[in-house]
């Protein structure tokens, strides 16, 4: 992990900041007074178990879950005022990039570059950044290919070259490992070190650190909607690690089964 650089990552500017968050789906609450910030140049991993609010809080970043109370700002702007979209790459929680519909790869990765077109015209700069964000994903040789035909870990790479074509200052990414292979997921992590390196601002939805350990500058712990812990990553990969962890799953004969924050 970075010690020196993050020094200055936490004197930086405010790339999203969160204050007294709350929100619901139907009439269950599910977050509960959220604070969150993500400094310039930060990673953040957020982190908690199923049901614990993680991508309802960044589905709320990006206006899909509407708050009940407090404030999200992006940028230093307050999120219902803030148009620049072209300066956010946002990668959802899912495994399909066509949903779907006939589509190439580079179709796919294209539509990311969509706010950043004028007029609808497409550009040589939209050409060269396509190309770029689908190289940086290991997904050159197959830029023609349908998207059906790829694997879920390719999928997962296509929506995140995706994010990368509108070359963001900030990533958002929901569970970007999740149901990706091992080859996939050092891909990711060498994608993701290359933004990073390039001064990109990043918030992971994580269920654990795995191979993205070594990028995370802090990492934010939610339980029940509600932030438990703010600050180092833990040191050791996985559930056991996290603070405050007891957990939900099978022991040797004997042990008790207890409850926590990653089940």
């Amino acid at each position: 992990m970075t010690t020196a650089p993050q020094e200055a990552v936490v004197n930086g500017e405010p790339v999203i900041s969160v204050r007294g968050a709350t929100a619901a789906l139907g009439a269950r609450p599910v977050l509960r007074g959220v604070d969150l910030t993500v400094h310039r140049g930060e990673v953040v991993a957020l982190l908690g178990a199923n049901g614990s609010g993680k991508s309802t809080a960044v589905r709320s970043l990006i206006g899909q879950v509407p708050l009940t109370g407090g404030t999200v700002e992006l940028f230093g702007t307050e999120r219902k005022r803030f148009r620049d979209w072209a300066r956010v790459g946002y990668v959802p929680q899912r495994t399909t990039a066509a949903s779907g519909v006939p589509a190439t790869v580079r179709e796919v990765v294209a539509s990311g570059r969509l706010s950043r077109r004028r007029f609808g015209w497409t550009t040589g700069a939209d050409r060269a950044a396509v190309d770029r964000a689908i190289a940086l994903v290991g997904l050159a040789d197959r830029a023609g290919d349908a998207v059906s035909a790829l694997s879920g870990g390719q999928h997962q790479r296509v929506l995140i070259a995706r994010a990368l074509a509108s070359e963001p200052e900030l990533l958002i990414m929901d569970e970007p490992m999740a149901g990706v292979d091992l080859a996939s997921q050092e891909i990711l992590a060498a994608t993701l070190r290359e933004q990073v390196a390039a001064g990109t601002s990043v918030l992971l939805v994580l269920h654990e650190l795995g191979p993205l350990e070594p990028l995370i500058d802090r990492a934010i712990v939610l339980r029940d909607g509600c932030v438990v812990h703010d600050g180092p990553p833990p040191e050791a990969v996985g559930q056991h690690s996290l603070p405050g962890h007891d957990h939900v799953h099978p022991h040797a004969a004997g042990e008790p089964l207890r409850t926590g924050l990653l089940s």
